[in-house]
């Protein structure tokens, strides 16, 4: 069996659904998923018990690999080539426009 580490954010009720609503993210050794959960519950249910139904939830949709989920990987950025550093005075002397000389 895997371990998980189970992190719930956003939580919220929304009274139109009378249901509890979080963002619950599933963190393996290996990958972080997010799962949008919710619950049907009264208002009156226990902020713990809420919680409980919420990560059950995630958690079934992990094992699933079904459904609606966001996943973040680690990725490293592509090297890109760099630029050269512009130069006023040469751009202006390749349209033909001298740039002043400094008086000494």
């Amino acid at each position: 069996m895997k371990q998980s580490t189970i992190q719930i954010s956003d939580v919220i009720y929304n009274a139109a659904n009378q249901s509890f609503e979080a963002l619950v993210s599933v963190t393996t050794d290996s990958r972080t998923r997010k799962y949008p959960c919710a619950i049907d519950a009264p208002i009156t249910m226990s902020f713990s018990q809420a919680a409980e139904g919420l990560k059950k939830q995630a958690l079934r949709r992990d094992g699933g690999r079904a459904g609606l989920v966001s996943q973040m990987r680690n990725r490293v950025a592509d090297v890109r080539a760099g630029r050269a550093k512009f130069s006023a005075r040469a751009w202006l002397e390749t349209l033909g426009i001298r740039a002043a000389d400094k008086a000494a």
